[in-house]
């Protein structure tokens, strides 16, 4: 058996009600950078994934299709799948919730629990969302709607199978406290202690009557296992899983299960966070299963212009951006532009400059111009000559400084910190180029040597940082390394400089890695993109895009030295977090210059905490202060609110300093 670390993955399994949009797309692109990273550190790797495929929306999607729900989910996972492997995931199973080995443990697994008594019978009656397919009590909607996704619940009530969640609350709770790394970021688990572990914890409906697709309770066929308890589980049924404690040897004759298990790493969208970090450990203990060691809610890539429609036509989807931008530049847009912990934003724009800029500027016009130069002063052959210069002990300094900084920020799932410290890297060998300038060494042949010494301390950097890079953008490192003449190297070599060998010769043609691309070009293609979308999601599209206009009700009239009374600046979130006991508050701390205000506002129901902090905002800062709640605000953050009571948080056009005035 290897004597390699571990280090087991997962991503959430897709729900197979449709095609995967590009936000979605970003977990599995985020999870390969992690594993390939990983590997490349010398890890014994096991990566997961696969479709969630039962429940009452996919049978209705079905009926609506006019096909049975199995041939509904065959016909989405295997779009999933493509989408997946077409962004070049390197993924070790992909599972699916139909699978026969998964459904016939899913009932193993829930006899269990009935059996130790962490399950038991009885009716629930209350408010349920088909869309979310949760039950809520009429306490935790939200102005009569699903707290959760803001749509319309319906009354229901079913003889149910619950599972006991009080039982283990407390236990949930010293290890949370104990295991400070078990939820991340921070404040997701400020939120899941605050907002559910802490109030208390209600007994969660694991069984379902009122529809048919889905894993039969088998000493009770008329439930179907409910939806967590079927889809959580493939985190352990795909490892081979038995709950008999049976053998379940894979095709190498190795027991995945013992030597995976407890998962390293659960990577999810912060939405479905409760269910990971609340649900599944209850499940885990309930069975006697040790809890996995970490679960990072990630946060969300945002349609810059509204939320995605697909009758407006404005949703992107991966395949689209790879048409147009290639497949690395895509995963190297979703990884890079994607925060720690706030979310980001994708726009056909942004994408299109960040290519330009980063893609075709930085990276590729250096590879293009250092192969260029070596063939055209040096025959294609660059050596080390030992000509030194003042400017070549900081090159080499970065360049072998370089892995230890991407490690350490990759060990804390910092991806796009990672992509910087290797974009510095290629930053700093443009600034050696024009530091050095080959062009005017390669005018005087008393200089050659020093020439060659140049262009071969940007070979050896550039190799360093492809070999980095592999992780990120795989296809675009191995190009990078094969026109240079490189080889791959360990983890344990990036630290060193001047293994590239001496007399290995670059390719004669260049390739160009990043052509530069015309955004007037890239827009009216997304036109084309986008009018094709709404034509296929109904005749309403057009209607729909249309802007909205709304008239209120006018206030009297006021003079410019009442206006003038009130303070309007920019303010950054730096804090924020649920008001406790109240389903409409947030309380944030804005930074304001130099100093720091609270200011509650009533706007739990279309921002979360997470979705707040990192945002400039615009303030009235003079407020006199007053009490909601029982905590002092000390101001009013400035919302838009459209025909349907949604607010819109207005935010500064341009990148302006907190504290700045609004005039």
């Amino acid at each position: 058996m290897s004597d390699k670390k571990k280090f087991y993955l997962t991503t959430a399994i897709a729900y197979t009600s449709g095609k995967p949009h590009i936000g979605n797309t970003y977990e599995i692109v985020l999870a390969d950078s992690i594993v390939r990273y990983k590997r490349f550190q010398g890890y014994d790797v096991r990566f997961q994934t696969g479709t969630d495929e039962h429940g009452q929306k996919i049978e209705l999607k079905a009926e609506e299709a006019g096909v049975t729900p199995k041939q509904f989910v065959d016909s989405v996972s295997g779009e999933i799948k493509r989408i997946w492997d077409l962004m070049n995931t390197s993924y070790d199973k992909f599972i699916r919730t139909t699978d026969d080995y998964h459904e016939k443990q899913i009932q193993k697994i829930f006899k269990k629990l009935y059996e130790n008594g962490d399950i038991y019978k009885g009716f629930y009656e209350g408010m349920y969302c088909t869309p979310c397919e949760s039950f809520f009590t009429p306490s935790q909607l939200v102005d009569g709607k699903c707290p959760d996704c803001g749509r319309e619940v319906q009354p229901m009530k079913e003889e149910a199978y619950f599972l006991k969640l009080s039982k283990y609350q407390d236990r949930l709770i010293e290890h949370i406290n104990t295991h400070p790394d078990f939820i991340q970021p921070e404040s997701r688990k400020n939120e899941m202690m605050n907002n559910f572990l802490l109030p208390g914890l209600q007994d969660l409906c694991v069984s379902r009557t009122s529809f048919k697709w889905g894993i039969p309770v088998d000493f009770d066929p008329g439930h179907i296992v409910y939806v967590w308890i079927d889809a959580l589980s493939n985190y352990i049924t795909g490892l081979g899983f038995d709950v008999d404690g049976e053998d379940s040897l894979d095709e190498n004759g190795e027991d995945l299960y013992k030597k995976f298990w407890p998962a390293d790493l659960h990577l999810i969208g912060k939405d479905i966070l409760r269910f990971h970090t609340i649900y599944w450990p209850i499940m885990l203990m309930g069975l006697g299963v040790p809890l996995p060691k970490q679960v990072f809610g990630h946060p969300w890539l945002l349609q810059g212009d509204g939320k995605m429609s697909k009758s407006k036509g404005n949703v992107i989807y991966a395949d689209d951006l790879v048409d147009l931008f290639g497949v690395d530049a895509v995963r190297y847009f979703v990884l890079h532009e994607m925060p720690f912990e706030s979310d980001g934003v994708i726009t056909w724009e942004l994408v299109t400059e960040r290519y330009n800029s980063d893609l075709a500027n930085t990276l590729g016009n250096l590879v293009k111009r250092v192969i260029s130069m070596t063939n055209k002063y040096l025959g294609g052959v660059a050596e080390d000559k030992g000509v030194t210069g003042d400017v070549d002990d900081n090159l080499k300094e970065v360049v072998t400084g370089t892995v230890a900084k991407v490690s350490e920020k990759m060990d804390k799932l910092r991806v796009a910190d990672s992509l910087t410290e290797i974009f510095n890297l290629f930053k700093r060998c443009n600034k050696y180029i024009d530091e050095t300038e080959p062009w005017v060494l390669g005018k005087d042949e008393a200089n050659k040597d020093r020439l060659s010494t140049v262009l071969y301390n940007l070979i050896e950097g550039i190799s360093v940082g492809a070999n980095l890079l592999e992780s990120f953008m795989p296809e675009t490192a191995e190009k990078i390394l094969a026109q240079i003449g490189a080889k791959k190297r360990s983890i344990e070599d990036m630290d060193k400089f001047g293994l590239y060998e001496n007399g290995t010769r670059v390719t004669e043609e260049p390739e160009t890695l990043f052509a530069r691309l015309d955004v007037n070009e890239v827009l009216a293609k997304a036109e084309e993109i986008s009018k094709a979308q709404a034509a296929a999601n109904g005749d309403d599209a057009e209607e729909e895009d249309d802007e909205e206009v709304i008239d209120i009700e006018k206030k009297s009239e006021v003079t410019i030295d009442d206006f003038a009374k009130l303070q309007f600046q920019v303010g950054k979130v730096i804090e924020c977090e649920a008001v406790p006991k109240s389903k409409k508050l947030l309380c944030s701390k804005v930074k304001i210059g130099s100093e720091v205000k609270q200011i509650v506002s009533g706007i739990r129901k279309y921002y979360s905490p997470e979705d707040m902090i990192g945002k400039k905002v615009m303030v009235v800062t003079n407020l006199k202060p007053a009490k909601l709640a029982g905590i002092l605000s000390e101001g009013m953050i400035l919302f838009a609110e459209d025909s349907e009571g949604n607010l819109s948080a207005m935010v500064p056009e341009k990148d302006v300093p907190a504290g700045a005035e609004i005039c």
